[in-house]
């Protein structure tokens, strides 16, 4: 059994001075980077980096050819690292990310990445309906403030309903602490 790590859209647009500035992307860049440091010195076959590049301009941000839509320097790919280029939230949709998992005997997944809510919300969710065993890193993600009509939803309070729903039935949830003490 393989393990592969999915890093999820850590990109520039989600930092400070960003279009999309998340709450405390820097601290979840930061875990990241040292999920991945790991997997370079354990596992360095299985890491996959995914870029969202808008297919709108609509959207404001992660437009091509700007500086937004760079990956981070926290955990920029090196070269034998995978690239996977998405236009939607799941990272698995009309993307080859699936195809390069099962090509390498990829049957476990650690993702890491933004915005909890949105895009690793809907790769955790797929990747376990295709078959995937996973583990969310959940102090290596970042979100933002919702609102619905009047109410406004912390972005902390997000990321925990979110964290918490996902865990159990489609990934088990750990910090990136707890993560490297036990591997």
């Amino acid at each position: 059994m393989s393990t592969a790590l999915i890093i999820i859209d850590i990109q520039n647009d989600y930092f400070p001075n960003g279009k999309m500035e998340l709450f405390n992307p820097v601290k979840a860049a930061d875990n990241a980077g040292e999920i991945l440091e790991w997997f370079r010195q354990n596992n360095k076959d299985n890491i996959f980096h995914v870029q969202h590049i808008a297919n709108d301009e609509g959207l404001g941000f992660f437009l091509p050819n700007t500086e937004g839509v760079k990956i981070n320097e926290a955990v920029l790919p090196i070269e034998q690292e995978s690239l996977i280029i998405k236009h939607t939230p799941n990272s698995f949709f009309k993307t080859e990310l699936e195809n390069k998992l099962r090509e390498n005997g990829v049957t476990k997944l650690v993702i890491v990445g933004m915005m909890t809510h949105m895009c690793i919300d809907a790769t955790v969710r797929s990747a376990v309906e295709l078959g995937f065993e996973t583990t969310l890193i959940e102090d290596a993600c970042a979100t933002m403030d919702l609102s619905y009509q009047d109410k406004v939803v912390p972005a902390e309070q997000v990321h925990y309903s979110f964290v918490s729903a996902l865990n159990g039935m489609y990934a088990n949830v750990i910090s990136a602490g707890d993560f490297l003490k036990k591997n």
